[in-house]
C-alpha cells in the first residue's frame, strides 16, 4: 500500500502534550496517510508565532492549537487563512460545553493543567517509589504500593508500571522467574492490587527473541523455548489463580490500554477493600 504524508502543525502555549494526543488518535484512523508532525510547545510570545509562521507558510497542512492568548490565536488563524491551511482551536469546543454547563467564563491560564499542586508532588512520589521496586527490587515494604504487577519475562511490567506512575499509583513489579522464590510479602499484602500480565507464547517468544538478537546472545536459550515458555505462563496463572488475583492478557493490548484495564480494576479494588 502507498503511504502518503501531510504536513501536521501543532501550535501549544504549554507543552503539547494535549495536542500530540488528540491528533494522533486521528490519524490512527487514516492507515493510508502519515503525519509529518510539527511540535511547537511553549508559544507565547509574539517572536514565537513569527518563527511558526514562517514554517507554516513553507510547509502548509493542518494546524491544531491550543492558545489561552487570544491575540496568537486570531494571528495564527489569519495566517492559516491566508496560506489555505485547515485551522482548529481543539479546546475551545470543550471549554464553550463547560461554559455553557458551569454559567462561568474561564480563567485564560497558558499551562494551568500543569501547576505544582499536591497531584503534581503525587505523581512525582509514585514515580519515585515505581522505580525503587521496578523489577522485584525492594520486597520488603510491597504493602505501601497501590498496584503490584506480576508476570514473566516481556510481559511489558516496567514500562506499564512507569505509566502507572505517571498517573499517580505507586506501582510494584515483580519479575515470576522459574527457580527464583517470590518475596515474602507478595501473597499477603492487604492494600495493593496485584495483576496478573500474560501473553501468548508465540508473542514472549518472539519479543525474546529481538532481546537476544540486541544482547548478541545465543540462540538456543531455554528463555526462547517455547515448551519452557509455555510452562512460565501456566505457573503464572496458577499462581493468580491460587491467589484470586485478576489477570491481563497483553498479547495484542499497547501498554496504554493495559493500564486503562488495570487502573479500571483499581477503581473496583478501592470500592471492595476486603476483595482479597
Amino acid at each position: 500500500m502507498q503511504r502518503n504524508y501531510f504536513h501536521l502543525h501543532l501550535v501549544s502555549d504549554s507543552t503539547g502534550e494535549t495536542l500530540i494526543a488528540v491528533s494522533r488518535a486521528a490519524a490512527a484512523q487514516y492507515q493510508s496517510v502519515s503525519a509529518i508532525e510539527h511540535v511547537y510547545p511553549l508559544v507565547r510570545t509574539e517572536a514565537q508565532l513569527d518563527r511558526i509562521l514562517q514554517a507554516l507558510e513553507h510547509a502548509p497542512g493542518i494546524v491544531l492549537y491550543t492558545l489561552v492568548d487570544q491575540i496568537l490565536a486570531k494571528r495564527l488563524e489569519s495566517a492559516c487563512a491566508e496560506y489555505g491551511c485547515p485551522c482548529l482551536s481543539v479546546l475551545d469546543p470543550v471549554l464553550t460545553i463547560f461554559q455553557a454547563y458551569l454559567g462561568l467564563t474561564y480563567t485564560h491560564r497558558p499551562g494551568a493543567q500543569h501547576v505544582l499542586n499536591s497531584d503534581y508532588f503525587k505523581r512525582i512520589d509514585a514515580l519515585n517509589y515505581t522505580m525503587m521496586h521496578d523489577d522485584g527490587q525492594q520486597g520488603q515494604d510491597l504493602d505501601a504500593a497501590d498496584i503490584i504487577l506480576v508476570g514473566i519475562s516481556r510481559t511489558s511490567k516496567t514500562p506499564t508500571s512507569i505509566y502507572l506512575a505517571n498517573r499517580g499509583y505507586k506501582t510494584a513489579n515483580v519479575p515470576l522467574v522459574p527457580g527464583i522464590p517470590l518475596p515474602e510479602t507478595l501473597e499477603t499484602v492487604k492494600k495493593p492490587l496485584v495483576v496478573g500480565l500474560v501473553a501468548s507464547p508465540e508473542r514472549i517468544v518472539q519479543i525474546r527473541q529481538n532481546r537476544l538478537l540486541t544482547l548478541n546472545a545465543p540462540e538456543n536459550s531455554p528463555y526462547i523455548d517455547k515448551m519452557a515458555v509455555t510452562e512460565e505462563i501456566t505457573y503464572s496463572r496458577r499462581l493468580c489463580g491460587r491467589n484470586n488475583w485478576p489477570m491481563i492478557d497483553v498479547t495484542r493490548r499497547s501498554i496504554e490500554e493495559t493500564a486503562a484495564a488495570v487502573i479500571d480494576l483499581h477503581r473496583d479494588h478501592v470500592r471492595l477493600p476486603d476483595s482479597q
